[in-house]
């Protein structure tokens, strides 16, 4: 517990209405967790204002209420603290209550449009192997240490964000490696936090469904290094022609990785086969279980922070060598009749394009490729052509299907991906996500390889508002089952 004092020391308030100094029990933004002593946050949201659940938050016992404008009525038990930005002062106080964890910790944020989950998870592995203990925030799981948290959001709340810290820290965790979204960083979620370094992957079509424009998309993922101190580190893709632009005013030290040109830290894919593939890194070879150049990148970019944070470059490569593909990323299961199938997250047009690369290096002239996709619903639409481009060009058959339609319509998501769709390509149309997996299966001939892309390690559909149990590597299974009967 803390006085309400103590952690107000960081934020900038408006005005204050106490003739107290409550000691505060827990911090909450959702009125209906509070508890007795709790300090209350009334957020603006895109659907809900926080304002309204002021009273009903005071009635479950809130000692404070932080908020942008005060209520008609006040109670005269309660401490009301006005500030510019409810969801910027909820980052601070967080940091302050859980005294900083960030600074006990080498915290590392990796950003782009994609590998942010590969990378972090990647290097929460490796920096296990060399015997540490580490935390990881990622949007598939949550560790502290061992134990196990399940994921809600690519990047949490500052509530929840700043506590997990704290735990990590408190368990003895000396490295945090987490992703960094472009929606957390634009709401504040990651405000408070000292890294001692940032990764940068790529930046592709994606969320301009929330940013508007591309140009504020890249303006979100660049406040990431714009707010490094100069005591810190970069590590960004040359290849990505974005990789200038986010360093632009970055304060750190800059190195940079590439499968291209020259850089700090030089890949090159020397074979490549479905179990994995042989790399040179800064002129040192190492075979690694996954596949792809998409790998190479994330791999490349694993070591060079793993150099930038002082690792022994042999214990890396050692280590590295072991490491093994994220669940749900260019994961495959074989069937017994000798179908291969690949499930993938790919969800935007650019990732999808690179998977299909890698399977197209691979696969000989007499394998078929037969890619299952969708695109999600209340997300960017104006990607769903181009995915059915991509899928329907680079295919021998396409089956387009549903991805999570949440609210939207799926038979309307489909005529945006058919729309894109090539005149002359074997493409189908299944919008049971389930019927579709199955269909392909079915198609496919004994050496064929399925894709089954866009929701990789989830293992759930949204549908409406509801979310329902699905997973693509279980219906796979099923499906492979019903071609032995």
């Amino acid at each position: 517990m803390k006085h309400l004092s103590e952690i107000l020391s960081s934020t900038e308030v408006r005005s204050f209405t106490a003739s107290a100094d409550p000691e505060i029990t827990g911090l909450t933004f959702d009125s209906r967790e509070v508890k007795a002593g709790d300090c209350f946050f009334a957020l603006r949201g895109t659907q809900v204002d926080g304002h309204d659940y002021i009273e009903r938050a005071v009635e479950a016992g809130a000692a404070a209420v932080v908020c942008e404008q005060l209520p008609e009525r006040l109670s005269d038990d309660v401490c009301y603290v006005v500030v510019e930005n409810s969801s910027a002062a909820m980052a601070d106080i967080a940091a302050a209550y859980y005294d900083h964890p960030s600074r006990e910790l080498r915290l590392v944020g990796v950003t782009g449009t994609n590998g942010k989950t590969t990378i972090a998870t990647l290097l929460y592995d490796l920096f296990r192997a060399l015997g540490y203990r580490v935390g990881l925030i990622s949007t598939v799981v949550y560790r502290i240490d061992r134990r196990e948290i399940p994921s809600t959001h690519t990047t949490p709340d500052a509530l929840r964000l700043q506590a997990m810290l704290r735990e990590m820290v408190d368990c003895g965790c000396e490295y945090c490696f987490m992703e960094v979204s472009s929606h957390s960083l634009v709401q504040d979620r990651v405000r408070g936090l000292e890294f001692c370094g940032a990764g940068f992957t790529n930046l592709t079509h994606d969320h301009l469904d929330y940013h508007g424009t591309f140009k504020e998309y890249i303006r979100a993922k660049k406040l990431l290094f714009d707010r490094l101190p100069k005591r810190a580190f970069a590590v960004v893709n040359a290849d990505d022609r974005n990789g200038e632009v986010v360093v632009q005013n970055c304060r750190a030290r800059v190195a940079t990785y590439s499968l291209r040109q020259m850089a700090t830290y030089h890949c090159k894919v020397l074979e490549m086969l479905f179990d994995g593939m042989l790399l040179r890194l800064n002129e040192r070879e190492l075979w690694v279980g996954m596949i792809g150049r998409f790998n190479a990148y994330n791999l490349a970019c694993v070591y060079g922070i793993a150099m930038e944070l002082g690792a022994h470059s042999d214990e890396v490569l050692c280590a590295m060598s072991a490491l093994h593909s994220v669940s749900g990323r260019f994961e495959p299961l074989r069937s017994e009749t000798g179908l291969t199938a690949i499930v993938d997250y790919a969800h935007t047009p650019d990732a999808l394009q690179n998977v299909i690369d890698t399977i197209n290096d691979i696969r000989t002239p007499q394998q078929r490729l037969i890619v299952v996709c969708g695109c999600g619903g209340d997300r960017d639409s104006t990607k769903r052509p181009e995915m059915g481009a991509i899928a329907s060009r680079e295919a021998d058959v396409a089956v387009l299907t549903s991805d999570n339609p949440r609210t939207e319509d799926p038979e309307q998501i489909l005529d945006q991906m058919m729309a894109g769709v090539e005149p002359q390509s074997q493409t189908l149309r299944i919008t049971d996500r389930s019927q579709a997996i199955r269909t392909a299966v079915m198609l496919a001939q004994a050496g064929d390889i399925i894709l089954v892309a866009g929701k990789g390690h989830e293992t759930y559909q949204i549908v409406g508002r509801e979310k329902l149990h699905f997973d693509d590597r279980e219906e796979l299974q099923r499906a492979f089952a019903e071609l032995k009967k």
